[in-house]
């Protein structure tokens, strides 16, 4: 036994199925339109981006080490942390952490290709030998290392001194 009322149909089991209305043409026509949008946005297909050389940007400070994986523009590949890697307090700034960065890093970054990379190191933290070593390990060929430490060349004026 089937009753049909208002837009819903009771079959002898306890379900109740939604019957749609039969809606005006040009609602359908708009409808059709979205959803033929939507198809587009769907079906699109994302293409893979090969990048042979990149940057890599090592940050050791005293209390963490960063890696960032650039493209040669500066666009963002990949990055990691010592913090990211649930390493808390001191020992996010050892050589054993930032070991686990640059791998962490290598491993989002493996989709892109790279095979060249340029090493960019900043800090003074004891993680630096270590993660420049952990990607020559990974088979990357190594073209350049670069130190962007900022090293004060006298520094500010001195306070004069205090008069008593």
């Amino acid at each position: 036994m089937v009753k049909e009322e208002k837009g819903e149909v009771e079959v002898q089991s306890t379900e109740k199925v939604v019957v749609e209305a039969p809606k005006a043409e040009g609602k359908e026509e708009e409808k059709s339109a979205e959803t033929a949008v939507k198809a587009t946005f769907k079906k699109k297909s994302q293409k893979r981006k090969y990048v042979p050389r990149a940057q890599v940007y090592i940050l050791c400070s005293y209390n963490n080490t960063m890696i960032t994986m650039t493209d040669l523009n500066g666009g963002v590949l990949g990055w990691s942390s010592a913090g990211s890697l649930n390493f808390k307090g001191p020992k996010k700034a050892t050589p054993f952490a930032a070991t686990l960065v640059a791998q962490k890093t290598i491993e989002k970054t493996a989709r892109f290709g790279i095979k060249e990379v340029k090493i960019f190191v900043k800090g003074v933290g004891g993680g630096r030998e270590a993660s420049i070593r952990a990607f020559s390990n990974a088979g990357f060929i190594i073209n350049s290392i670069k130190d962007l430490t900022p090293t004060p060349h006298n520094g500010c004026r001195q306070k004069k001194p205090r008069r008593v």
